[in-house]
């Protein structure tokens, strides 16, 4: 428990009691001592009032919190749907975005991988956009270089190939351990790693990094499941709890 939320909620806490029934500013110094040692007492006696109003401002931040992702969704809509330049799968046509920020290296990413796949595949009515969002130092920036330039030289098909093994992938992201996987593929390696070091791979994790900062976004995984962003891992369940409840909305 912070300082900050400790005293914001003893300040809630107040409002509920019969203490603050009159105007604290019109007070004396001296009201303003006898007040607050009365405040005290009051809530040394009966600290679960502290305890409810603790509850009632995490609700109040948790609210404000959900109210303000909504609007930073429809702000930022567009970007995020159908930015041209990010891999989009599952079903096109799907009558519901999720979009997925991610790191290579993030492991609480490799842990959502098989459950976000599991949910695409099993949905069946799912338009997935994966956002290239490397923030865990250079292993992950050259791996989404790597898997964005294996996009625009051998397609969307070939880019969901290495994303899935570059989210099992166990050993460091190296030039050499990517140049191997690029030959087993039979990609055309050279023009590969030409595209990585291009201004438009780089202008692609630059644009994804701009939108994450607009969207209050410094961690991954980060998800967007139709209106409803959500920072941080969840289980499958969740998952299909959460796109019930857009679905039943929309």
């Amino acid at each position: 428990m912070t300082p900050r939320l400790l005293l914001s909620a003893a300040l809630v806490a107040l409002t509920a009691t019969p203490l603050a029934a009159f105007e604290i500013g019109e007070m004396t110094a001296e009201e303003r001592m006898i007040f607050r040692s009365e405040v005290r007492a009051y809530l040394m006696d009966n600290p679960e009032v502290l305890l409810e109003a603790i509850d009632v401002l995490e609700r109040r931040q948790a609210e404000e919190q959900a109210a303000n992702d909504v609007a930073l969704v429809e702000t930022n809509r567009e970007e995020l749907v159908n930015d041209g330049y990010s891999y989009v799968g599952g079903n096109p046509d799907g009558d519901i975005t999720v979009v997925e920020f991610l790191d290579y290296r993030c492991g609480y990413c490799r842990k959502a991988h098989p459950e976000v796949t599991e949910l695409i595949e099993s949905d069946g009515n799912i338009r997935y956009v994966i956002k290239e969002f490397p923030i865990l130092g250079e292993q992950s920036v050259l791996a989404s270089r790597f898997a964005i330039a294996v996009k625009q030289v051998e397609g969307d098909e070939a880019y969901y190939d290495v994303h899935n093994d570059l989210m099992t992938m166990r050993a460091d992201v190296t030039e050499e351990a990517l140049t191997a996987m690029a030959e087993e593929k039979g990609f055309d390696t050279p023009e590969i790693f030409a595209a990585m070091n291009s201004d438009s791979v780089q202008e692609i994790i630059m644009q994804n990094r701009a939108l994450a900062q607009r969207m209050q976004i410094n961690g991954t995984p980060s998800f967007i499941f139709g209106d409803e962003m959500l920072r941080g891992y969840l289980p499958l369940d969740a998952m299909r709890e959460i796109l019930a409840e857009e679905r039943a909305e929309g």
